[in-house]
C-alpha cells in the first residue's frame, strides 16, 4: 500500500505531460488537414514507392 503513495504522483504527473503534449499539438496545428486525408486514402494513386528527392549517386 505504500507504493500508492509514489504510483499515484506518478501516474498524475505522466497524465498531465501527455495532456500539455496534446494540447501543444493542437496550438501548433499538428492536425489542421483532415480534408487531405479523407481525400487521399480514396485515390487509386499509391506512393508505395515514392521519388527519391535527389539522384542516388554513391560510388562503388
Amino acid at each position: 500500500m505504500e507504493i500508492l503513495g509514489l504510483l499515484i504522483p506518478v501516474s498524475l504527473i505522466l497524465g498531465g505531460l501527455g495532456l500539455a503534449a496534446f494540447f501543444w499539438a493542437m496550438r501548433t496545428k499538428q492536425f489542421d488537414d483532415p480534408e487531405g486525408d479523407a481525400n487521399r486514402i480514396l485515390t487509386k494513386e499509391y506512393d508505395d514507392k515514392p521519388k527519391p528527392d535527389a539522384p542516388d549517386v554513391r560510388k562503388s
